[in-house]
C-alpha cells in the first residue's frame, strides 16, 4: 500500500517537475536568442491538451505495434522511477532500463511507416553507439565506491564527500549524455529539424500526450541520477533547484550551438568518452583504488 503510493507520489513529481524543467529550457533558450519564448508551463500544458485531442493513425502504421510501443515508453520511465527514487535499487537496473529504452525508441519510429519516423529509427541506432559507450561511467563508480547499489552509494558520499570531485572526468562525461537527451541539443540527430519531429512524427492525440508524459519523465529522472551518482545526499528542494541549475547550463550550451551531423555527433560523444573514461582510469591508479 505504501509503496504503491510512494510510486504514484514520485511518478506525479517527476511529470510536473520535469515538465516545468523543460519549460524553462525552452523559455531560457529563447531568452538567450532574444525572443519573448512560451510560458514555462507550456510543456505541461502541451501534455495535457494531447491526451483530449483527437486521435489519427497513418494507414501505413503497423496499428497494435504503433500503440503498444508508446504504451511501453512510458512505462519504462515509470519502471525507471521505482527502481530510482522510489527502492534506491540497482544502478546497473537503471541503465538496463535506459538500453531498453534506446530499443523502444527505435521501434516507435518505424512503428508509424513514416519517412521521417524510419529516418529517426536509424539515427536511433546510430546514436546508441555513441551513448553505450558512456555507460562505462557506471564501471568507474563501481571502482571508487564498490557497490552498484544506489542507497551505498549515496551513503558512501555521505561519509567520502560527492563523486563529483573525486571522478571529475566521470561527470563530464555523464553530463554529455545529459546535453545529448536535452530538447534542441547539438548532438539530437534522432529530432533533427530535416526529420520534422523525428519518431514522434506521425503521433498524435493520447499516443502524443503519452510521449510527451514520458518526455518529462525522462528528463526528471535522467538529472535525478547524474545528481544521485556524483552529488548525494541532496533534499528534495536542493535536488530541484539542482536541477534547474543543470536545465539552465544546458539550455545555453544548445542555443548557441548548430546542431550536429550525425557522425560529428557521433564522434564528438566518443571522444568526450574515451577521454573521460581514460583520464578516470588514470585518476582511480594515482588514488589507489585499482
Amino acid at each position: 500500500m505504501y509503496l504503491m503510493a510512494d510510486i504514484i507520489l514520485n511518478v506525479l513529481i517527476a511529470f510536473l517537475f520535469g515538465s516545468i524543467l523543460l519549460g524553462i529550457h525552452r523559455k531560457a533558450m529563447a531568452r538567450i536568442q532574444l525572443r519573448p519564448g512560451p510560458p514555462i508551463i507550456q510543456h505541461f500544458l502541451h501534455s495535457l491538451k494531447f491526451f483530449f485531442k483527437e486521435s489519427s493513425f497513418p494507414k501505413t502504421a503497423a496499428i497494435p505495434f504503433y500503440i503498444a510501443i508508446v504504451v511501453i515508453l512510458c512505462a519504462i520511465w515509470i519502471l525507471a522511477i521505482i527502481v530510482g527514487p522510489v527502492t534506491q535499487g540497482s544502478l546497473l537496473i537503471l541503465f538496463g532500463v535506459y538500453a531498453l529504452y534506446k530499443i523502444v525508441e527505435h521501434n516507435s519510429g518505424s512503428s508509424s511507416g513514416s519517412p521521417y519516423g524510419k529516418m529517426s529509427c536509424v539515427r536511433a541506432v546510430y546514436s546508441a553507439a555513441a551513448e553505450l559507450p558512456l555507460f562505462a561511467v557506471i564501471a568507474i563508480v563501481y571502482f571508487k565506491t564498490g557497490t552498484m547499489n544506489i542507497s551505498e552509494i549515496i551513503a558512501y558520499q555521505t561519509i567520502n564527500g560527492p563523486l563529483l570531485f573525486s571522478i571529475p572526468l566521470a561527470a563530464i562525461v555523464f553530463f554529455v549524455l545529459i546535453l545529448s537527451k536535452s530538447p534542441y541539443s547539438p548532438f539530437a540527430i534522432t529530432k533533427g529539424k530535416d526529420l520534422i519531429s523525428g519518431y514522434e512524427t506521425e503521433h498524435f492525440g493520447f499516443l502524443r500526450g503519452f510521449l510527451m508524459f514520458s518526455e518529462s519523465m525522462s528528463w526528471y529522472m535522467i538529472l535525478w541520477i547524474f545528481l544521485t551518482i556524483f552529488l548525494a545526499p541532496l533534499s528534495l528542494l536542493w535536488y530541484f533547484i539542482a536541477m534547474i541549475v543543470i536545465t539552465l547550463i544546458t539550455a545555453l550550451i544548445n542555443a548557441v550551438t548548430p546542431l550536429f551531423n550525425p557522425n560529428h555527433s557521433i564522434m564528438t560523444q566518443i571522444s568526450v568518452a574515451i577521454v573521460g573514461i581514460g583520464g578516470s582510469l588514470i585518476l582511480l591508479l594515482i588514488q589507489g583504488v585499482i
